[in-house]
């Protein structure tokens, strides 16, 4: 039995609310279950030096967590002066993962920069920052449709993502904090709405997982991400 009492395959309760913020080309608060995520979409004139000149657009991303989003509070990392690791390579994920979403020549030199801050963390904080992301990255481009900043719309395919894992010796879908702190095996997987693979991240915290382990937590991933694509064309719509 899962703490939570779900089924092995089943995520939690996914709520994605669409122009959260006032401000921002695109935003988006998603929750999975008591994970909240606030993820906004900024549209900027101009590309990174590395760019110019080649008549393409950039989209970058940046991710933190609030200093009370855990049951204690951490300092804010611009207080020590620098990222963490983990903070960077969260970032950079998110960041490949929409990259992988668009259709950079037809973007434009113009970057769309994502910031994901979770306001409430109970695991799984990434894989809803990647989904959350996706809905807000969709406004943004809208956005620009629509001020005739872009001709065409540069969106490839939406993309999801969810954790996996191997939890008491079972796959199971969708972390949450007592499952993933606990896990012999933690899985990342994120995928387009075609049904291919961006990326998967998979770490064996205690035990070594078989194929046959690994096919198995791919297979409930995929059936989550699906799910999450209802639920990101149920907000869109």
């Amino acid at each position: 039995m899962r703490p939570s009492g779900r089924t092995l395959g089943q995520i939690r309760p996914v709520t994605i609310t669409r122009q959260f913020t006032s401000h921002a080309e695109g935003s988006v608060l998603i929750e999975f279950g008591e994970t909240k995520v606030i993820c906004t979409a900024s549209v900027e004139e101009g590309v990174p030096r590395f760019l110019k000149g080649q008549g393409k657009g950039w989209v970058t991303a940046e991710y933190g967590m609030l200093p009370r989003s855990t049951h204690t509070r951490m300092r804010r990392e611009a207080a020590s002066g620098k990222q963490s690791g983990r903070t960077l390579e969260i970032s950079r994920l998110i960041a490949r993962s929409l990259r992988a979403a668009v259709d950079l020549t037809a973007l434009g030199e113009n970057t769309i920069s994502i910031d994901c801050d979770v306001i409430q963390a109970d695991g799984g904080t990434r894989t809803a920052s990647i989904t959350g992301a996706c809905v807000a990255l969709v406004d943004a481009l809208n956005y620009m449709r629509a001020k005739e900043i872009i001709k065409t719309n540069p969106l490839k395919h939406m993309i999801a993502a969810i954790s996996v894992g191997i939890y008491q010796g079972e796959a199971v879908a969708d972390l949450d904090y007592p499952e993933d702190s606990a896990a012999e095996t933690d899985m990342n997987v994120v995928m387009t709405d075609t049904g291919k693979l961006i990326e998967v991240q998979g770490t064996a915290e205690e035990e070594p997982f078989s194929f046959d382990e690994m096919q198995e937590m791919l297979t409930l991933a995929k059936h989550a991400i699906n799910e999450l694509f209802d639920i990101q064309q149920s907000a869109l719509n």
